[in-house]
């Protein structure tokens, strides 16, 4: 794993925990509707005294604790990250290492924030991932 592949996981696990996180508002309000009720026959798919939303709601609780899992991994690696990226000694280096990876800013964002040109942030970008010692037991996502 090179150090760009490790720094870029947090980045990849943010982006699955949002979109869960809106998977399960979605399921969260179909599962709060109120469906009419139909006519003619009707075969029972559920168990005797469980409503229909009952099943979704459980799906949701679910969805829920996988995302819980993912955030304390998120934060475990994040953490592990700061160790890494604070190793860096040359400060621009690091800053943009830590904006980038750990902020999730854009090149841009960053450009502003350090004064610096883009030319200039992808410089510091390379050689801070060349100055990056990965640690012996990297997470891996």
């Amino acid at each position: 794993m090179t150090a760009k592949e490790y720094l870029r996981q947090a980045y990849r696990l943010d982006l699955k925990i949002n979109s869960d996180i809106e998977e399960a508002a979605r399921l969260r309000e179909m599962a709060s509707r109120l469906t009419p009720p139909t006519l003619g026959d009707k075969v029972q798919t559920t168990r005797i005294g469980e409503a229909p939303f009952v099943r979704s709601i459980e799906k949701v609780l679910m969805l829920e604790e996988q995302i819980n899992r993912e955030i304390d991994a998120l934060v475990a690696l994040k953490e592990q990250m700061r160790g890494v990226i604070t190793a860096v000694t040359d400060t621009d280096e690091r800053l943009v290492l830590r904006y980038r990876y750990i902020h999730n800013m854009t090149w841009e964002q960053i450009g502003d924030k350090l004064k610096a040109d883009r030319t200039t942030v992808y410089r510091w970008h390379k050689r801070g991932l060349a100055h990056v010692q990965l640690p012996e037991s990297p997470i891996r996502i």
